[in-house]
């Protein structure tokens, strides 16, 4: 295995006007540290979004499922948002906090720092300087989301020595043999998500709810997503894997609720979702399933619906954007209306309520109008579901990035603060700040009304 080395990994602060935890987990960081492990190296991992400070912190409100509140504390708005009138906050511990931690953990050969929203930057540069400060010379990796997809950007601002765009399994190895003078091999096979290791989840500060792939990527390329940005193509895992990774948290650990983090979890659904779904009853694994990505609508079926219900899917989201037929197929045409009432249909044939089934609706996407949006949210109500707007946040590199730099109201290319979809920096300019809030009111009263139902 060569010489072993220590690897630090840190996942950064949120930094936001809001933000709160579906489960939120650095799925990718417990990975690698699990390769670093099967290596024959020595890794410590700090997530600043689990809680903790030295001084009295009340602890956030936790949901009966693993979802919740993070801890947080406002902080100054960047000079790019100071004309935002909200309160800005860095979710996580304390920055104290933090330093104990890296004191604790020992200086380490290189430091690996993940990033998720590109507009979440700022709380990766304050972790960067705050990793400088404890370990001057220690040279500091960043990869994820943000590096990326804002490559240029990253590179400017971020602190870090070395910025990797793309998966780090694959980037990783030869950059870091190079800066720690010994070589680092990991061992899986690059087309077989089966041959990775389970994530080392013992750095979870809390085992509430775990997360979970069973595959990465996806089919579909629609035109607002970053997943084609963000994967090598699709990789499926066996299913039957899948179910031994369940039934692994949840014999030997007692862990009940595990959150889906795929893009494309019911693609080729019978020949991956339905046969996952049927081991786990025939294993009678008793566990809560959440799905916080949307669920591709054109898959479902009877038979389908019956078994997430019969194993315990709880949180289900479906990923529908629009009413408009025309949008529906220029974004990259997943989903048509008539699908969307239908697999509504099979949801409550099979059991769940209205308030069960929440739709995603994109809103503020560029040239959108309002009654557009409106026509979702009716149609949505009528079927039977819950709609959930989504609002649009600009992605560089997406086919619909450059029809968004035409629409935007603010700075998009130059500032990623600025794709923070609180801002909803494409709204249509003839819709006001009212307005919206109006939308969001008829959203809520919708799925209240459906929810009686």
């Amino acid at each position: 295995m060569g010489t072993s080395r220590f690897f630090l990994l840190v996942n950064p602060w949120i930094t936001d006007f809001a933000a709160y935890d579906f489960w939120v987990r650095p799925l990718g960081l417990y990975t690698l540290a699990a390769l670093f492990r099967a290596a024959g190296h020595r890794v410590d991992l700090i997530d600043c979004l689990e809680g903790g400070g030295g001084e009295a912190r009340r602890p956030p409100k936790r949901g009966a499922w693993g979802q919740g509140k993070f801890f947080s504390e406002e902080i100054p708005r960047p000079d790019a948002l100071r004309s935002i009138r909200k309160r800005y906050r860095r979710y996580g511990m304390t920055p104290a906090r933090f330093r104990e931690r890296l004191a604790a953990s020992g200086r380490p050969d290189a430091v690996l720092v993940g990033s998720m929203m590109t507009y979440w930057y700022p709380g990766v540069a304050e972790a960067i300087r705050e990793i400088r400060g404890a370990w001057p010379g220690v040279p500091v990796i960043l990869g994820g989301t943000y590096a990326t997809l804002c490559e240029r950007h990253a590179r400017d601002v971020s602190g870090a020595d070395v910025v990797l765009p793309g998966d780090g399994e694959f980037v990783l190895p030869p950059v870091l043999s190079d800066l720690v003078g010994a070589a680092i091999q990991f061992a899986f096979e690059p087309g077989d998500l089966d041959s990775y290791p389970y994530p080392a989840l013992d750095f979870a500060g809390r085992l509430d709810a775990v997360p979970i792939l069973t595959s990465r990527g996806c089919p579909f390329r629609c035109t607002y997503c970053a997943s084609a940005l963000l994967n090598r193509g699709f990789r499926a895992r066996n299913p039957v894997r899948v179910v031994d990774e369940i039934e692994h948290w949840h014999r030997r650990h007692g862990v009940v609720d595990f959150a889906f983090y795929d893009d494309a979890l019911l693609v080729d659904a019978p020949r991956r979702a339905v046969p996952m779904l049927e081991d786990i009853l025939r294993r009678g694994i008793a566990c809560r399933f959440h799905c916080p990505n949307g669920l591709h609508v054109r898959e479902m079926s009877p038979r389908l619906a019956s078994l997430l219900f019969r194993t315990g899917f709880r949180t289900i989201r479906f990923g529908f954007e629009t009413a408009s037929a025309a949008r529906q197929e220029s974004t990259g045409g997943k989903v048509t209306t008539a699908e969307l009432r239908q697999a509504v249909a099979y949801l409550r044939e099979a059991g769940y309520a209205s308030r069960d089934i929440g739709v995603y609706l994109l809103c503020g996407l560029p040239g959108q109008p309002s009654r557009e949006m409106v026509a979702g949210i009716d149609l949505v109500a009528a079927a039977g579901a819950r709609p959930i707007l989504a609002e649009y946040s600009p992605i560089p590199g997406t086919p619909l990035w450059d029809e968004a730099l035409g629409d935007a109201r603010y700075d998009i290319a130059g500032e990623p603060l600025f794709h923070n979809n609180t801002l909803l920096p494409c709204l249509h300019r003839e819709i006001a700040p009212d307005d919206f809030q109006a939308l969001k009111t008829r959203a809520r009263e919708s799925a209240v009304n459906e929810g009686s139902r």
